[in-house]
């Protein structure tokens, strides 16, 4: 009796101190790990009593019209605020867009595009706009499907094949509607959403890159801000009201509902709220994951993304034509690049691993107190360890194989070419998702655009004997056969790229573009050596695909009953990860302390863009706006609190990747900022989020409206938003 007391209060003891750890992590304000809100579960955050005066029922409610349908995903996310579908997003998400509409002679990207007119505003390159209508739970559908003593990669393949049977009948039972299935808590919870696609977008106001970029790359990720990283977008449909592509007969798309902007914007302390798409968060994954991430993954994903920005930057210095081509590529590694750099600084700031590690301690011993819990989970955090560390020890060859087809344009062209022709020979729901008749199109469009607006040809290939040399290092257990024999067989190193890349047509609009239709033995038949090289890597591809799928069974297993384990331990309901569904977050306008005796405060100001502009990229600020700030004529967009206009904000809400662009929404349900970016402590957050150090940034909505009216002179858009 006296040995049964003395353990449970021992474990009792080891719950108090994980609580205690997990309280001075993440304070009781905003609950650390669940800061990202399906809205399905909207009712228990009593928001009215954080502040919110609107109705929480006009957030979210089918019957009615809801903020829901203001917001849209747009590669990121963006929000309606005008009857004419007038999107607004930030300035980098819609980079690629733009990138894609210039050209040196017509450099939107760099100047800046105003449409005066709608006959003016010009087609926005591959983006689309996604609505969600509805979602529902399909859990019981999607695992049904599940048969005792399958294989682990059956049992991801049974999974596979079972979303893509519901979306199909989905897309069925709704006419002109996209469905996707979303897994919420990998093995165990699945939804089903319906959206409209717009696909239909044009470009209506581009700031010029000395604003809508200002601070570059030496700013991204960082507090202070001055960046007006907005851009304005309008969705079209067809005549009818369907979503249509493009058509000079099409009319701008009349949204459900949208967002009024209040152009006195928030105050210190204020009650906000973001409604968005985020892209991935990580908290309930295990200590094995994130020694992965911090060990392996990261640091080596962070230095080639650093490697091929150095090279696209020194092609580039050579002509503005080839600069634009890598504009965008540019942008994407290097905001991966610093993201990686701050979340490894992170990591170790706190030495999480080390929390986790803890943390599972005292869940192992609470699993062991108990028979029932052994039998069940005894063996969870083991399995997971060895999945993660084999996942390490495989990384080298998994690296170049994935950055293959990742990072050189023509391969990835290459193998996807081939990839279609086998998959279009199977049953349609039996293809791999890109090669299904609902995304065909889809996939076809990508490589002509990246044909188009983002290949260089020294460019790819350096890139390529990069990847090569690496491939050749690999320990001998690792070699990749297929590009061990191009070496042997091919001569040297420079030998080999030079043969590949000289003599392939991959590059070649129309040769591609023939390739479609072909079948896997049509495509055998044709000499080019990249296609070749294609076939022979094929094996090795989908032998990582088999593997892939075996692991996502066997991590499924565990990763459900990780959760169910700790949330017995600790007491608690989880909330799933961010997954690139619509979520909510809320929080306050406010500053932070990065550091001992370092306050920020939560607005920067144009007096900022003074103090930083040198006349050099990234601070070149253009001279008509530095005349603005120097007349003061600030008229109502003044922050009476500053005495003068605010351009950047700084707020405690829970965000991600895909968060930018999220409309910051005050407690009225108006808007008065966009969101684009995270503090640099705060790039941890897909790890964990702390109140301490987790903050926000946005671009402030009396900023964005007085470029658009005393710089951009677009009164009419002003007039358009309800604004005179």
């Amino acid at each position: 009796m006296f040995k049964r007391m003395k353990e449970t209060y021992r474990l009792a003891i080891l719950c108090i101190l994980v609580l205690i750890s997990a309280l001075f992590l993440f304070p009781p304000e905003l609950p650390a790990d669940e800061g990202m809100w399906p809205l399905s579960e909207l009712p228990r955050l009593k928001l009215q009593e954080k502040g919110l005066r609107l109705d929480p029922a006009l957030i979210y409610d089918p019957a009615r019209q809801s903020l829901l349908y203001a917001v849209v995903e747009v590669g990121a996310t963006g929000s309606f605020i005008s009857p004419d579908g007038l999107i607004i997003t930030n300035h980098h998400v819609a980079f690629g867009s733009v990138v894609a509409a210039s050209t040196p002679e017509k450099d939107y990207l760099k100047n800046g595009f105003l449409a005066r007119t709608r006959a003016e505003e010009i087609p926005a390159a591959s983006r689309t706009a996604r609505i969600t209508e509805s979602f529902r739970d399909v859990s019981a559908e999607v695992l049904g499907a599940v048969k005792r003593n399958m294989s682990y990669a059956d049992r991801t393949r049974a999974i596979e094949q079972q979303i893509k049977k519901i979306i199909a009948r989905a897309e069925k039972e709704n006419p002109g509607k996209r469905a996707e299935v979303a897994e919420m808590f990998p093995g165990k919870t699945y939804w089903l959403f319906l959206y409209t696609v717009l696909r239909d977008i044009r470009l209506v106001y581009v700031p010029p890159l000395a604003i809508g970029n200002f601070g570059g790359e030496d700013d991204n990720w960082m507090w202070p801000r001055h960046t007006g990283d907005f851009t304005l977008m309008r969705a079209y449909v067809a005549p009818d009201g369907k979503p249509a592509e493009y058509s000079e007969k099409n009319v701008p798309y009349k949204p459900r509902t949208y967002l009024k902007v209040n152009p006195y914007g928030a105050r210190e302390g204020d009650f906000v709220f973001l409604l968005g798409y985020p892209g991935r968060t990580y908290r309930h994954l295990p200590a094995s994951y994130i020694a992965y991430e911090q060990n392996v993954r990261m640091p080596a994903v962070a230095d080639w993304y650093e490697w091929q920005i150095k090279l696209m930057e020194e092609m580039g210095k050579t002509s503005r034509e080839i600069a634009l081509k890598h504009d965008a590529r540019i942008k994407g590694l290097a905001n991966t690049m610093k993201n990686y750099r701050g979340k490894l600084a992170g990591l170790r700031r706190l030495n999480y691993l080390a929390q986790k590690r803890q943390e599972e301690a005292a869940l192992q011993e609470f699993i062991q107190a108990d028979p029932g819990r052994r039998a069940a989970y005894g063996q969870v955090l083991a399995g997971l360890e060895k999945i993660y560390g084999d996942l390490g020890l495989e990384y080298p060859r998994v690296f170049v194989l994935d950055n293959l087809r990742r990072s050189v344009i023509l391969f990835q062209n290459a193998l996807t070419v081939l990839e279609a022709a086998i998959e279009r020979q199977k049953p349609d729901l039996e293809r791999n998702a890109a090669y299904m008749d609902r995304n065909f199109n889809q996939t076809r469009q990508r490589l002509a655009l990246s044909l188009r607006t983002s290949f260089y040809l020294p460019t790819d290939r350096a890139i390529f004997k990069e990847l090569l040399a690496k491939a050749l290092a690999l320990p001998e257990a690792q070699k990749i056969e297929g590009l061990q024999k191009l070496v042997t067989s091919g001569g040297s190193l420079e030998a080999v790229v030079d043969n590949l890349f000289n003599t392939t047509r991959m590059h070649d609009p129309e040769f591609v573009r023939s390739l479609w239709d072909k079948k896997p033995d049509e495509i055998k038949q044709l000499a080019d050596p990249l296609l070749q090289l294609a076939l022979a890597l094929y094996p090795e591809y989908k032998k990582m695909e088999e593997t892939n799928r075996t692991r996502k069974g066997q991590l499924d297993e565990l990763q459900a009953k990780l959760v169910d384990v700790r949330q017995e331990f600790l007491g608690k309901q989880f909330i799933p990860d961010a997954n690139s569904t619509l979520r909510l977050t809320y929080g306050r306008v406010e500053g932070y302390e990065p550091r001992d005796a370092i306050y920020y405060r939560p607005f920067t100001t144009v007096q900022g863009i003074l103090e930083k502009t040198t006349g050099q990229e990234p601070y070149n600020t253009p001279p008509a706006l530095l005349q603005l700030i120097s007349q003061k004529n600030f008229g109502r967009f003044i922050n009476p609190d500053l005495d003068t206009i605010p351009v950047c904000l700084l707020y405690s809400t829970d965000t991600t990747g895909g968060n930018s662009g999220s409309p910051i929404i005050d407690a009225d349900g108006h808007l008065v900022g966009v969101n684009f970016d995270r503090a640099w402590e705060a790039t941890i957050n897909d790890f964990t989020w702390s109140h301490k150090f987790s903050r926000s940034i946005g671009v402030d909505i009396r900023f964005i409206l007085w470029i658009l009216k005393e710089f951009a002179g677009a009164g009419h858009l002003l007039e358009e938003i309800g604004l005179k």
